[in-house]
């Protein structure tokens, strides 16, 4: 059964760009959501449930942070990769339990490095 994953990112092309990077990237993982905005995104997690969410910080209404800390309610299984233009929410980030925190622009090696983490934090959550 494929991994499954969520986009959460207001910028239409970057979203996009990102739908395609793990298109080539990851191939086998099956996208199930894109969302626009916090509670769009909120309500995909508690509906479809993935393994992987990648979320921008900062969206309209509910900020990609706050979508974070609502998973242990919402979708306990769901990691984390933050994808934002801002570095100054990273400690937040990491304190909600996120796998990585990409900064854009960032490039294909650096999200390979962020892909990797989470294949390796999902494997240790299949296994356990």
């Amino acid at each position: 059964m494929p991994l499954e994953a969520l986009i959460a990112e207001d910028e239409e092309l970057l979203r996009q760009s990102l739908v395609e990077q793990l298109g080539r990237l990851w191939p086998d993982l099956k996208l199930v959501a894109e969302c626009e905005d916090g509670a769009s995104a909120l309500e995909q997690l508690a509906e479809k449930q993935p393994d992987i969410a990648f979320l921008d910080i900062r969206m309209p209404g509910i900020s990609g942070i706050e979508v974070a800390r609502s998973l242990s309610e919402l979708s306990p299984r769901t990691q984390v990769v933050f994808v934002t233009a801002y570095d100054e929410y990273a400690i937040r980030a990491f304190d909600a339990n996120a796998i990585d925190y990409l900064l854009k622009p960032y490039d294909q090696p650096r999200l390979q490095r962020a892909l990797q983490r989470a294949r390796e934090r999902l494997a240790l959550r299949i296994a356990a």
